[in-house]
């Protein structure tokens, strides 16, 4: 499948997995990946960390009204603020193609927006300060993630951008922030609540619109937690999911079956005493980790019948643009090798 097709199955990934498997860096990935194949990417922050804009060498966070990524050659105009999507006199509603912007969604911010939307700008900065607010959210369980779903819905309906990439919260989180429109549908029986309700729930059911993407690591406790909220996703939210992303795959290299004293006279190389039990302490650690590996692997394609996106572990403590890279080829890989959708593609 080509990179263009797989990513415009859908107007929002939302990509969500368990805490410390990646999530964010595969988000900036598959928006690398997105904007090289001529897609503009609009990403969508939730927690309000550094580590996107780290990813792309941008100093300091995204903020609200949002920052240029990635700039599409002579398109773009540098460094800015995203325009608002729903500002008629606007000449950049939609980001340029081949170009990253991302911003900060949270639900006081989110919140603000809305009463000044509705005519209440000169008191919705004063409601905020009083704690009114956090009031009425206590009094009304999901409110603060309905209203983030519902600026990411005005996003998608604008028609921002050709990608909108969700960086979720961690896994049990997330399946509370995606959930909370059903619950809320539940609990209101009429007016707006309930109207921004059931368009979050006809946003997130409609796979044209909005698929789930899950990361997980190799390894028995995330691929345990990954199952349980693909399960739980299909199950309580209805949303489609799409192929589960297994970051931090140890890669296959020659030599692991064989002794450091064999490799090295084949060589032609001298080691000490030390540098043998090293490297065969090295060895044996890759054997073995390959092995889990596998089996987990294995496990994760017999019980959860998603296709795998795998992308390898990198040697490194800092991701940047060049690792970002390095992940949105290995990516390109794995998606070039799925099926036809309209016919089901291939672990």
């Amino acid at each position: 499948m080509d990179i263009r097709t797989f990513l415009g199955q859908s107007h929002i990934l939302v990509v969500a997995g368990k805490g410390g498997v990646g999530k964010t860096t595969m988000v900036a990935a598959l928006a690398h990946l997105a904007a090289g194949a001529g897609l503009s990417v609009l990403i969508v922050e939730l927690e309000g960390r550094d580590s996107m804009g780290q990813a792309f060498d941008l100093d300091g966070p995204l903020g609200y009204d949002g920052s240029v990524l990635a700039a599409a050659g002579a398109t773009a105009e540098g460094p800015g603020h995203l325009p608002d999507p729903d500002d008629p006199l606007s000449t950049r509603t939609k980001i340029p193609s081949g170009s990253i912007h991302a911003r900060t969604i949270t639900p006081d911010d989110a919140l603000l927006e809305y009463l000044d939307d509705h005519g209440l700008r000169r008191i919705s900065k004063r409601l905020m300060s009083s704690g009114i607010i956090d009031i009425v959210a206590g009094a009304i369980p999901g409110i603060r993630d309905i209203l983030v779903l519902g600026k990411i819905k005005q996003l998608e309906r604008a028609g921002v951008a050709d990608l909108i990439l969700v960086d979720a919260p961690a896994t049990g989180h997330a399946m509370t922030f995606l959930s909370s429109a059903s619950g809320l549908l539940d609990a209101a029986r009429g007016g707006p609540i309930r109207a921004q309700a059931t368009e979050v729930v006809d946003l997130l059911s409609d796979p044209a619109r909005c698929q789930v993407v899950l990361v997980t690591l190799p390894e028995e406790m995330p691929i345990n937690e990954a199952m349980e909220a693909a399960f739980q996703l299909e199950d309580r939210v209805g949303v489609a999911l799409g192929p589960v992303i297994v970051n931090g795959c140890y890669p296959t290299g020659p030599g692991l079956d064989l002794p450091a004293a064999e490799v090295a006279r084949a060589a032609g190389v001298d080691l000490a005493d030390h540098e043998r039990s090293a490297l065969d302490d090295a060895r044996h650690f890759r054997s073995v980790r390959h092995g889990l590996q596998h089996e987990q692997l294995e496990r994760l394609a017999h019980d959860l019948p998603l296709d795998q996106l795998r992308v390898p572990y990198l040697f490194t403590g800092r991701i940047g643009p060049d690792e970002i890279n390095v992940l949105g080829t290995a990516l390109a890989t794995g998606i070039a090798a799925l099926g036809d959708p309209a016919v089901g593609g291939a672990r």
